[in-house]
């Protein structure tokens, strides 16, 4: 096969992928921006746009540091990127297209986006875990990519806001512009635009959840999937973007920048430095979203009270020996329970093999991307048949709403009255009373891994 797409934008040369019967399109340019300007969506390239290679990854702290001699990050080093090698720039909107091999404008097969996590300040849409997911062997296609993180993505600065209207969200905007062109071109790969499911975990997960409540992505996606930081909380909430400008002038004042073009013109190392100086002077990062009035236009809790979220079905989940466990997982219940669609709720708490940090923060990845093969851990057939599991709970998900199948042990939608939870991992997959599981609880004097 040649796998020569015909897009919208022009004809896309892709590759076999690494399972049997995939087609993969790496590192197709979805947008342009300046150094903190908006996204602008790409719509046309001339030739034949070769995608047969992932594209950069968003500068990063760890761009500029061996990660291998960084104790503090070592563990999710080892997990997810270990011999791999990436490359950063600022020229970074990139997104990958995993496909069936035989698929064709018109089959309209249901679509999966997926936004990677890392706090807003790491990671990238091809690490290992989310290297060729199984989707496609399932009838569903998959969508993974990158977007500006830390201070080219989540920068607020009045400048900025005189200069555009508002301020901040950049990487926000980024991943809204690759839905959309997910949304425009996805039919030429078979794909349904009017079947996408966006998807996201922790960092992912808030981003997915700052889209089901924007007004500015009506139209663009049908249902989400959020783990380990999907529902809404006070104390999560989004502020004003006004209330990060004296972290940035101090970032701007560090770096020896007297004004906006300089700063922009600053060399990425020299922007991070300052940064990374500033964050622990104030002992926070400043790379959050905020409210910019257009994006996000009001806070999580008070948009859910009001009925303005995305009227969608909806997977939310989170892990044993999660970030706050106790918060994530009620979080993610209630936002299921308080749902008009019918949506499921889930736990995970398999204590991965090969060492003894249990079900961790971002440990479910592995199952919901079917990439258990790309890991270093001793998998057991257990895992294996989880992996199964999870991957059909998904791709039923993504076809009709309904994550059940003949084969699947029942999974119940969340209520107001019972907030259903289905338990997968130790033990047999089975549904879980609405209170908090007591294995979170004895879990939460564990040690956590940093990220």
């Amino acid at each position: 096969m040649n796998y020569l797409v015909n897009t919208p934008c022009g004809q896309v040369q892709g590759t076999a992928g690494k399972r049997p019967g995939v087609a993969a399109y790496k590192g197709i340019r979805y947008a342009t921006a300046g150094r903190w300007e908006y996204p602008q969506q790409v719509t046309h390239w001339d030739g034949v746009y070769d995608a047969t290679h992932y594209g950069n990854c968003s500068y990063q702290p760890r761009a500029f540091y061996d990660e291998e001699k960084n104790l503090k990050k070592v563990f999710y080093y080892h997990e997810f990127r270990k011999g791999e090698t990436y490359t950063y720039s600022e020229d970074c909107l990139f997104l990958n297209i995993w496909t069936p091999a035989d698929a064709k404008e018109g089959d309209k097969l249901p679509v999966i986006v997926y936004i990677h996590g890392g706090g807003f300040v790491g990671g990238c849409g091809h690490e290992k875990h989310f290297d060729e997911p199984i989707w496609p062997t399932k009838g569903v296609i998959g969508v993974t990519l990158n977007y500006r993180l830390g201070p080219m993505g989540l920068i607020c600065l009045p400048e900025l806001q005189q200069e555009a209207g508002h301020t901040g969200n950049y990487g926000l905007y980024d991943q809204m512009t690759a839905i959309r062109w997910v949304h425009d071109n996805i039919t030429a790969f078979g794909g349904d635009p009017d079947n996408i499911t966006i998807m996201g975990q922790s960092a992912g997960a808030m981003s997915v959840q700052q889209h089901c409540l924007s007004p500015m992505t009506d139209g663009l996606f049908s249902k989400a999937v959020m783990s380990s930081g999907g529902g809404v909380m006070k104390a999560m909430s989004a502020g004003p973007a006004e209330k990060q400008f004296d972290f940035w002038k101090a970032v701007m004042q560090k770096a020896g920048c007297a004004n906006l073009e300089q700063f922009r013109a600053l060399e990425p190392e020299k922007l991070f430095a300052a940064w990374d100086e500033v964050k622990k002077e104030k002992k926070g990062n400043g790379c959050m979203p905020c409210l910019d009035g257009q994006f996000i236009v009001g806070t999580g809790v008070d948009l859910l009270a009001q009925g303005k979220q995305k009227h969608i079905p909806y997977m939310c989940g989170s892990t044993s020996q999660d970030v706050m466990p106790p918060m994530i997982y009620k979080m993610a219940r209630d936002w299921c329970a308080a749902q008009e669609k019918p949506s499921y709720a889930w736990f995970f708490d398999r204590q991965l093999p090969g060492d003894d940090n249990g079900a961790w923060h971002s440990s479910d990845l592995w199952y919901w991307f079917g990439t258990l093969s790309n890991g270093w851990r001793p998998w057991e057939k257990k895992d294996r048949i989880l992996e199964e599991q999870m991957t059909d709970y998904l791709t039923n998900f993504a076809k009709t709403g309904n994550p059940n199948g003949s084969d699947l042990p029942k999974w119940e939608p969340a209520d107001k009255q019972k907030k259903t939870v289905l338990r997968l991992g130790e033990g047999e997959t089975r549904m879980g009373k609405a209170s908090m599981p007591k294995l979170v609880w004895t879990m939460l004097t564990n040690k956590a891994v940093g990220e």
